[in-house]
């Protein structure tokens, strides 16, 4: 008799908690179904520019030699060669950096070899006054091959910082037209994802020569600094 009385009051305990989790599930739907809210987003494409214009300027320079045989021309380009290197750090160059040694064949049309060549190429970094000075230092020491300069932003990625920050409030903007179409509220940002990187030149013929001393004259123009970037913003 008393054990069916403990099996009586295991039986109401159980029909209790069944009821309980029946209401609270009635209560509460999304714990029967799962969380199933969606927050409503619209996405736009930012795009952010910057314009700047190139403070550094790197310069190579080499010096190509002809010999009868391949030790002469090589000889002989070193000689000059460490001449051209001398004239670039006493023009001012910095980070210089050799680019290419080569010594290859000469041949005729019957493909008799008729002499060598020898070709030694080092870079040079400046400021866009200087870049002019390392071209003349650099010919005057006896370089007869010379590439660049090449222009570039020595706050490259600040500005590209500033280009992103742009992006994203030109994301906002396109959101906040198309909030204004639709009739809707813009929110906070829900996601953003970087798309590129560049930095392109643009011409400005209104820009002065950087001549310094020299008579190599050098227009640094400017660059922008572009950004993209994919932005999700929650509406209301």
């Amino acid at each position: 008799m008393q054990s069916m009385k403990r099996l009586s009051l295991i039986s109401l305990a159980a029909l209790v908690l069944l009821v309980a989790a029946a209401l609270i599930g009635v209560a509460r739907p999304e714990a029967a179904r799962g969380d199933s809210t969606q927050t409503d987003l619209v996405t736009t494409i930012g795009h952010g520019v910057v314009t700047a214009v190139p403070d550094e300027a790197t310069v190579s320079a080499g010096v190509r030699s002809d010999a009868a045989t391949a030790a002469a021309a090589l000889a002989t380009n070193s000689k000059a060669m460490y001449a051209v290197i001398v004239a670039l750090k006493q023009a001012g160059g910095d980070d210089l950096q050799t680019q290419q040694v080569s010594l290859y064949p000469q041949s005729d049309e019957q493909g008799k070899v008729t002499g060598y060549s020898a070709q030694n190429t080092v870079s040079a970094k400046s400021d866009i006054a200087g870049a002019g000075g390392l071209v003349d230092a650099a010919v005057g020491a006896g370089a007869n091959t010379v590439d660049g300069p090449s222009l570039t932003l020595s706050d490259e990625d600040a500005l590209y910082r500033k280009a992103l920050e742009r992006a994203v409030e030109n994301a906002r903007a396109k959101a906040l037209a198309l909030a204004h179409a639709g009739g809707f509220g813009v929110g906070p940002v829900s996601t953003v994802v970087e798309q590129s990187a560049t930095a392109q030149p643009v011409y400005d013929g209104a820009m002065a020569l950087a001549k310094g001393a020299s008579s190599t004259p050098v227009e640094p123009g400017k660059r922008d600094v572009t950004a993209d970037v994919t932005v999700s913003f929650t509406i209301h």
